[in-house]
């Protein structure tokens, strides 16, 4: 097992009043070429948005992207027609391919809002663009993975183009996830939304994150209360 650990006090910041952004990776004006990318997962980009504020239309292409607000939603509209808000507890999901213009704002004028807002590479370039989204907040359970997408078209998952499978969990103090990896040679970047969890002799606070790879699993232990993000994804 090989591991790489992204502390959260190391995560590019950018604050331009209406938006605080802190970057896993590297992103517009933060460049570290140590933190370009874990596989094919190239943004990681941890957004509170002021109210009424958000991103004008603009342009993307070959990209799946994916937007899990933690906190209040946002209002898209794209270039396909597609036109709403995802919330808390929803997952939007959309595979850029050949080109799409959108647009992303708080939906709510009194509140911010927190996204999280993640790119992978395709698996496939140039497809026809494709937006959906999901409610997922009925099949959240205390001390189970609720797996959010996943390679395959299915009716309880998003899915998206590329061999990528998004879980999401909250854990009580002292329970152990033994996670297997989805595909095989894929790895898995662990983000811990909040509370303390340890892998691989490596403990992880709020917003830490520990990408996992040359493995089949890993144990997660979870130190106290907590709620975390596994992206497992192709590391080429």
């Amino acid at each position: 097992m090989k591991a790489i650990f992204y502390p959260a006090a190391e995560r590019g910041q950018n604050d331009i009043g209406w938006l605080k952004a802190n970057f896993s990776f590297s992103f517009a004006s933060y460049y570290n070429p140590e933190k370009m990318n874990f596989g094919v997962l190239r943004v990681l980009n941890d957004d509170i948005i002021a109210a009424g504020r958000g991103f004008g239309s603009h342009p993307h292409d070959n990209m799946e992207i994916i937007t899990i607000p933690l906190k209040g939603g946002l209002e898209h509209k794209d270039s396909m027609g597609n036109t709403g808000v995802v919330k808390a507890g929803e997952v939007q999901v959309m595979s850029a391919g050949t080109g799409v213009y959108h647009s992303e704002y708080n939906a709510s004028h009194k509140e911010e809002a927190n996204t999280l807002q993640i790119w992978l590479y395709p698996k496939q370039r140039d497809i026809q663009p494709r937006y959906d989204q999901m409610s997922f907040a009925d099949k959240f359970k205390l001390n189970e993975l609720t797996t959010l997408i996943s390679p395959q078209k299915g009716e309880d998952t998003l899915w998206i183009n590329q061999d990528a499978t998004f879980s999401i969990g909250e854990f009580e103090a002292g329970q152990t996830i033994d996670y297997t990896i989805k595909t095989p040679g894929n790895g898995v970047y662990v983000f811990v939304l909040d509370g303390v969890a340890k892998i691989n002799n490596q403990l992880l606070n709020k917003k830490d994150a520990l990408g996992v790879y040359d493995t089949d699993s890993l144990a997660i232990i979870i130190e106290e209360p907590s709620r975390f993000l596994i992206i497992d994804v192709p590391m080429s």
